[in-house]
Parts: structure tokens; C-alpha cells; sequence
């Protein structure tokens, strides 16, 4: 049986997925029923109620962390894509957080024909 800490690929595909959900989070366009998704995953993790127990070895800390896959799964399908394929670029950018610039901007300008 495999370690997770050996599987190098699935922590940094999980931690990247962490890192853009933060991101969706914090942007004004994610719409507010899915932010609480996360929040509701948190309070799941941290409360005492569980759907396996956590004393038991191994399943009690699978169940959370499955329940964490999957509203991060649900959390980033529920996320405007827009939004989603902006906060990739910038973190593969490495650009620090900064919301969506507005949709609806535009450039004043005007147009003339010299001659």
C-alpha cells in the first residue's frame, strides 16, 4: 500500500486546486450560494459530527478528506469559468491576488479620418 506522501503528483494537484479555490473565494464574481460551499466543508471538518468516526485508524480521516475533494470538486464546477481560467493564468503567472478586471470596461476614444 502507497504512502499519499508518495504520490507527489496527486498533494500538488490537490494544493493547486486549494490555492485556486482560496483565490474564487475572494473574487467578487463567484456568486454566493458556492463561496458557502467551502465554508460548509470547513465546518464539516472541524465539527465533532462525522459521517465515519475519527477514531476509528483510517476511515475517519478519509471520510474528511473526501468530503474535502468533493466540495472542492463541486466548489470549482460552480465557479464562473471566466473566473476559473482567470485565477489560473495568474497563478500560473504568479501574479498576486487581484479580482477579474470589469467586464463591461472599455476604452473612450475617438475616431478621426486626417486628410
Amino acid at each position: 500500500m502507497r504512502s499519499w506522501l508518495s504520490l507527489p503528483g496527486l498533494l500538488q494537484a490537490l494544493f493547486a486546486r486549494v490555492r485556486l479555490a482560496v483565490r474564487l473565494v475572494r473574487e467578487p464574481r463567484v456568486p454566493m450560494p458556492a463561496k458557502a460551499l467551502p465554508l460548509l466543508a470547513t465546518l464539516y471538518l472541524i465539527s465533532p459530527v462525522d459521517i465515519a468516526l475519527d477514531f476509528l485508524p483510517v476511515v475517519g480521516q478519509i471520510d474528511d478528506l473526501g468530503v474535502l475533494i468533493v466540495a472542492l470538486e463541486v466548489f470549482l464546477r460552480l465557479c464562473p469559468e471566466a473566473a476559473v481560467a482567470f485565477h489560473r493564468a495568474a497563478i500560473a503567472g504568479g501574479r498576486h491576488y487581484s479580482p477579474m478586471p470589469p467586464a463591461d470596461s472599455y476604452i473612450d476614444a475617438q475616431w478621426r479620418r486626417e486628410g
